[in-house]
């Protein structure tokens, strides 16, 4: 039976640059969306503003969605991931509170689609898709019945 991971990532977006968080993976520096994977009291949305806050310090609010993936990962993980977009007027200054990551870095576009240090193809696919126009309304995305708090 399939259980995929279910993930949520930002695409935070600030005077051209975007918010890319560094961790060590297998003695490498990579690169990845502020993300993580969605807990069981918590909707999409909460996760989302949750990942974001632990790996960069930053409270925002996902403005948009802006796709979902199913992907399979070399080492055959099934994920579902939902990627959000935020933009901001200024570029806020980052602490990581998750130990984890390394640091933050605020980069170009082409910086993160032509680097080799990036997490998974999903980092690059994210860029680009936030290239496009489209956006998807955040009601889009709907919880139905009770969520179980702890």
């Amino acid at each position: 039976m399939l259980k995929p991971h279910v993930t949520v990532a930002c695409v935070v977006q600030s005077q051209d640059r975007f918010l890319i968080v560094e961790e060590t993976v297998h003695g490498k520096p990579t690169w990845n969306q502020p993300a993580g994977h969605l807990e069981a009291d918590e909707t999409l949305l909460e996760a989302a503003v949750r990942e974001l806050w632990e790996e960069t310090g930053i409270h925002a609010q996902p403005q948009h969605l802006l796709q979902m993936y199913q992907w399979v990962a070399p080492d055959n993980t099934p994920f579902l991931r939902f990627t959000f977009s935020i933009d901001l007027p200024e570029q806020p200054e980052t602490q990581p509170h998750d130990d984890d990551i390394d640091r933050c870095l605020w980069l170009t576009a082409d910086e993160i689609i032509h680097s080799d240090r990036l997490r998974s193809p999903l980092v690059r696919e994210s860029i680009l898709r936030y290239q496009r126009p489209e956006r998807y309304p955040l009601e889009i995305l709907a919880t139905f019945g009770e969520l179980k708090r702890s």
